[in-house]
């Protein structure tokens, strides 16, 4: 089994449950890590997970929608992402709110899924 990671991806999202969030938007960072079988790969993208597509899938979902929650942005992530790369037997998403309104000094706010092929 390999991993294919795409980490840090940056894109401005109007996610949140406050119209504040709504209204002003925000950063959000997504990690996604996909796992597959490396054996017998050959030197094709025929062979492997695109990763340019699942950029183009992230940022469309994470700019073009809005949700109240991340913990629900990541799951609708991971099960599109699972559902457009066959070849990922198991895939992990992360979705960080750098900005969460929160009263207080803190590094990171994120949500994490991991889905499994057959579950």
């Amino acid at each position: 089994m390999g991993k294919v990671a795409l980490i840090g991806l940056e894109f401005f999202g109007r996610h949140g449950v406050f119209s504040e969030e709504t209204r002003l938007g925000a950063r959000f960072v997504v990690d996604v890590e996909l796992e597959f079988n490396f054996e017998g790969i050959t030197d094709s993208l025929e062979n492997t997970v695109d990763y340019g597509s699942i950029y183009t899938r992230v940022a469309s979902e994470v700019t073009g929608q809005r949700y109240d929650l991340i913990e629900y942005l990541a799951q609708a992530l991971a099960e599109k992402l699972l559902l457009e790369h066959p070849r990922t037997e198991k895939l992990t998403v992360r979705v960080h709110k750098p900005h969460a309104p929160l009263p207080g000094v803190f590094r990171d706010v994120y949500a994490e899924v991991t889905k499994q092929r057959g579950e």
